[in-house]
């Protein structure tokens, strides 16, 4: 299996819902790095970790965040970028913008993931 592969299954997966699904296709001492300077921001280390935020972040949300891709995979090696569209509603707070993830696939699995968005600031008050 591809990068490239991984990252769409694990895409899939993930679209569909199915987070053990999703979750099987990181390593388990997997890294999350989430951008900005708010409560979810920082790296995660590990699958617990990463379940955690993810589970927060649909929490705070009430199941509203939502992460579709918004071009073509472009692939590096082992490195997999991804532009994404992501959006999500906290109250009366919206959030609607372009990122870009990037992951690292290692002998199969998800080793890293780094997020970026187009408007950190937003995002920023969006979580906070």
């Amino acid at each position: 299996m591809t990068a490239k592969d991984v990252v769409v299954a694990y895409s899939i997966a993930l679209s569909k819902g199915d987070i053990p699904a999703a979750f099987s296709h990181f390593s388990t001492d997997a890294k999350w790095h989430q951008p900005g300077d708010n409560k979810f921001s920082g790296t995660k280390s590990g699958l617990d970790a990463i379940g955690k935020i993810l589970g927060s972040m649909m929490e705070m949300t009430q199941g509203t965040l939502v992460i579709n891709p918004a071009g073509a995979m472009m692939v590096n090696g082992n490195f997999v970028s991804c532009p994404v569209r992501f959006s999500a509603k906290n109250g009366a707070k919206t959030v609607d913008m372009n990122g870009s993830d990037l992951f690292e696939v290692i002998d199969g699995k998800i080793a890293q993931v780094w997020l970026f968005s187009e408007d950190q600031s937003a995002e920023d008050a969006f979580w906070n």
